[in-house]
């Protein structure tokens, strides 16, 4: 059950070196609202490391802007060319610290889980993803952005706000041997 807030905001991203994409959630009570998602375009940008101080001046104007409480961006998966999976590390790196500079908690999100919390399938398409954020936050087809990136970043603060309330398993066990090796604290004896 989705713990009810007085008011929070959530900034979602979907890293990338060519086009990032964000969304930006308010959530008061339980009742989730959009009010941003946009990209961030870096197509134009040739050297690796303009792009990466783009990407921090950009999150910066956008943590700035809207004030976010949380951060939800989604994990980089592995690809087959290490280069851009490098360069995709350092684009999430780069917005993660923009966001550790102003003190925002941030969660980390497998593309996967985002696919599966939104739309109930882990291998949805862009497209499938945006349709149901557009029903769900009850947007309007014109304000869908041209670029599916947006949409991505706000899944992934989506994400994040259905995970609200629900408690993270630090730890997994094997067995009870496990658990009292883990918890003695916990064992009388």
């Amino acid at each position: 059950m989705i713990q009810p807030v007085k008011e929070k905001i959530i900034l979602g991203i979907d890293p990338g070196t060519t086009i990032m994409g964000y969304g930006v959630l308010r959530v008061q009570g339980t009742k989730p609202e959009m009010i941003a998602m946009g990209i961030i375009d870096l197509r134009k940008m040739g050297d690796h490391y303009l792009k990466l101080r783009h990407i921090h001046e950009r999150v910066l104007s956008i943590i700035e802007s809207y004030l976010p409480d949380e951060l939800a961006i989604e994990a980089p998966f592995f690809g087959k060319n290490v280069q851009s999976m490098l360069k995709l590390g350092r684009a999430q790196g780069v917005a993660m610290a923009a966001a550790l500079s102003r003190d925002i908690p941030i969660t980390e999100y497998a593309p996967l889980k985002i696919k599966m919390a939104i739309t109930g399938n882990g291998q949805a398409s862009k497209e499938q993803v945006a349709d149901m954020l557009q029903r769900m936050l009850h947007f309007a087809k014109e304000d869908m952005p041209t670029f599916m990136d947006a949409t991505d970043g706000l899944a992934a603060a989506y994400c994040h706000f259905l995970q609200m309330g629900r408690p993270t398993v630090e730890k997994g066990y094997h067995g009870w041997k496990d658990f009292i090796a883990k918890n003695p604290d916990k064992v009388k004896r």
